[in-house]
């Protein structure tokens, strides 16, 4: 057979295949030709901003409860959305005692100065399952040991060992382990800095590593950033060692103040909020306050509701900021 008839022939088998192909659907766009119409776009910033916004004001939803308060919303580099509500009372350079958030800072600080390597103490201590579990207060002018032997704070309870427990007890037995009992408000504030940056002002009001540091939202969004952008090591191991939290689901938990209809993990120095029905995995370490700094499962974003309230629950903190994230991430308000 000649080439020329070869060719002919093979010419007119394909063009038989591309019609039977067109017949059957084949080749279309959803095989993935040119023709395929393109993914939805996500929401923009725009969009997202205005439902975030339009969320953090309502009168209906959790946030109300929490007035006034400022909150904020940003990525690795900067912040994309804030506002504050209620009034002016609160804003990005406000000073306040953010309470339990400090325990985010101290996990950050002890895996820093560690180089990301912990031992197995480090991470008894900031799983709160140290066994010290009697703490109650330090007092303004006390150093670290100071507050450690005051009162039952330094009492190891053996029943305890092991078992999650939440309190600041951990972190101040934790605190004197690694060498900072000698250190006042002024030295441990330098001491952190030290390992999370000095652009992130802090100070303490009582030399408590898990509960007395004073600062601003716009520090700690610099100090959330930090683990976003990789400048601080613990940004790559949020979530890790995670242990359960729950009582009433968890076997070796024995004090949560996470509502017990709800089921958390806790790892170093930070809550997931993973409940099973609920959750959205995101990392948070709510204040006492009502201070409530958190970064996305996905760890793309941060959030912070920032307010400083006597009485002011870190849960209820937490509710409304629970909205605003998803309104940021569905660009509906909530």
């Amino acid at each position: 057979m000649s080439d020329t008839r070869t060719a002919a022939r093979l010419r007119l088998l394909m063009s038989g295949c591309a019609l039977l192909l067109a017949a059957c659907g084949g080749g279309g766009p959803d095989a993935g030709s040119p023709g395929a119409p393109p993914p939805p776009s996500p929401p923009g910033n725009a969009a997202r901003t205005a439902a975030a916004t339009a969320t953090a004001q309502s009168t209906s939803n959790a946030c109300n409860a929490i007035r006034p308060f400022y909150w904020e919303i940003g990525d690795r580099s900067a912040a994309l959305a804030s506002g504050a509500v209620g009034g002016s009372a609160y804003g990005p350079g406000t000073v306040m005692n953010i309470a339990s958030s400090s325990k985010w800072l101290y996990g950050a600080y002890v895996v820093q100065r560690r180089a990301g390597v912990l031992t197995a103490e480090d991470i008894q201590h900031l799983t709160f399952r140290s066994g010290y579990t009697r703490f109650a207060i330090c007092l303004q002018g006390q150093t670290v040991d100071g507050c450690l032997n005051y009162l039952n704070n330094g009492v190891l309870v053996p029943a305890s060992v092991g078992r999650f427990d939440y309190g600041g007890g951990h972190m101040q037995k934790h605190a004197s382990l690694i060498g900072l009992g000698g250190m006042n408000n002024a030295a441990l504030a330098a001491e952190l800095r030290s390992q999370l940056g000095t652009d992130i002002a802090l100070a303490f009001s009582q030399p408590q590593p898990a509960g007395g540091i004073v600062s601003t939202p716009v520090d700690y969004a610099r100090f959330l950033r930090k683990l976003l952008d990789g400048s601080l090591i613990l940004g790559s191991r949020l979530g890790s060692r995670a242990v359960c939290t729950n009582p009433l689901t968890c076997p070796t938990a024995d004090g949560t103040p996470v509502p017990t209809t709800e089921s958390w993990h806790y790892s170093l120095g930070h809550w997931v909020e993973d409940d099973p029905r609920v959750g959205d995995g995101t990392f948070s370490s709510a204040g006492a306050f009502g201070f409530y700094p958190w970064i996305d499962a996905a760890r793309t974003h941060y959030g912070i509701v920032a307010r400083e309230a006597a009485g002011g629950s870190g849960e209820a903190s937490a509710n409304c900021g629970r909205l605003i994230r998803k309104a940021w991430v569905t660009a509906v308000a909530n």
